[in-house]
């Protein structure tokens, strides 16, 4: 298939619309199900990238849970502890493959923003991801291939209309890439950057100069994110997925503190007041995800005060407070950060130790880079400079 007819662009009024290959060579994408839409399309093959080079550098099973062109979350396959199976809404009873698990924790990571995500799998989706996928809302997959009884599975999604798309793997995509604004042709390089630890994680500037093998494996998971994530972006990342990614902001110091709340909460949905929230039977994971959200916030009276708390709850439930909050986010440690440039002052740094961060990849070459490697210092952040700039647009 050389070209495919899409139903309209970014927009409904955007058309006509297609995609196609401009030597005129078949596409590397075919469509088993559905009818993939414009953005579709541009959280799929993004978000396909991003897994295959996850997969490349940790030699693990990835997937990642894409929204308007940037990771919800992205993971590799580690098992599941019996906590994060309840944060997950993984039942203890399911059988999970390595696949499963790595799309568990992707969905998981940020289950708000993941609702009606765009999935990509490394490998050959299985019946265990199948079935996870089967219950949540989504708007499409794509894979570089399907077990015959995972894709029908799938195609029972979205009353048979759920898009699937497979990724030929062995597709090299042009050295140089183009794109037009208002009419304007742009080219330039494609950005083939290789990211792993020994290309990224040589040039540790604090006193700390060491670096465990999973914080290794988590700064690196940091940086191949944020190739793939709208810029400004910051990406916290612990035990093999991110936990919390601020993308697409203004301000450094923004994307810092959306990603790092992003992560408090995944922490805070750890507590036992969280996992045993009481909810009615009938309330979806959806409601759940968003009642748990409302509950960690700044206003948990819109859930559980005295006029709504039966709306969701079998009982109500007691607030969760700021001092319970502060003092169990106290005791976080062991979370990696990356940015996809340079932390222009030490103001980063304050937030990130306060999500409990203790190891950081940045590109440096800030004026004040020396005041961010003191405040580094001063908590005993181990940071590697990696001198390369990852923005995308």
């Amino acid at each position: 298939m050389k070209e495919l007819q899409l139903k309209y662009g970014m927009n409904p009024n955007q058309k006509p619309a297609r995609i196609y290959m401009a030597d005129g060579s078949d596409l590397p994408v075919t469509v088993l199900n559905g009818k993939p839409g414009y953005i579709n399309f541009l959280d799929a093959l993004n978000s396909i990238q991003l897994v295959m080079q996850l997969k490349e550098s940790c030699k693990m099973p990835a997937a990642a849970s894409f929204k308007h062109v940037s990771p919800a979350g992205a993971a590799l396959g580690l098992p599941l502890t019996e906590v994060e199976r309840r944060m997950y809404h993984v039942d203890p009873e399911v059988q999970l493959t390595p696949l499963a698990n790595a799309y568990a924790r992707a969905r998981g990571a940020d289950r708000m923003s993941s609702f009606g995500d765009w999935v990509a799998l490394s490998d050959v989706c299985d019946v265990a991801t199948a079935k996870l996928l089967q219950h949540e809302v989504s708007d499409g997959v794509i894979a570089p291939g399907y077990e015959p009884e995972a894709l029908e599975i799938l195609k029972t999604k979205k009353k048979g209309n759920y898009p699937i798309v497979q990724i030929d793997t062995a597709y090299k995509p042009a050295e140089l890439e183009h794109k037009q604004v208002y009419g304007i042709t742009f080219e330039q390089g494609r950005q083939d950057l290789l990211i792993n630890a020994d290309t990224m994680l040589g040039n540790l500037v604090t006193e700390n100069k060491t670096l465990t093998e999973e914080q290794k494996r988590d700064l690196v998971i940091s940086l191949i994110v944020l190739k793939y994530t709208q810029s400004n972006s910051v990406c916290y990342v612990q035990g093999g997925q991110t936990i919390g990614v601020g993308a697409g902001q203004q301000s450094r110091i923004h994307c810092t503190r959306l990603a790092g709340q992003k992560a408090d909460y995944w922490q805070l949905r750890h507590m036992d007041k969280v996992l045993d929230l009481p909810f009615r039977a009938d309330i979806a994971k959806p409601n759940r995800d968003n009642a748990i959200d409302v509950y960690l916030g700044d206003h948990p009276e819109d859930v559980i005060g005295d006029d709504v708390w039966a709306e969701t709850f079998t009982k109500q439930p007691a607030p969760l407070t700021e001092a319970e909050k502060r003092e169990y986010l106290s005791h976080v440690t062991g979370v990696s950060v990356g940015s996809d440039a340079f932390f222009p002052f030490g103001d980063n740094i304050e937030r990130a130790h306060r999500s409990g961060v203790t190891a950081i990849v940045q590109p440096g070459g800030s004026i004040r880079d020396q005041q961010v490697i003191d405040t580094c210092n001063k908590y005993g952040i181990a940071m590697a400079f990696c001198g390369i700039r990852l923005f995308h647009h």
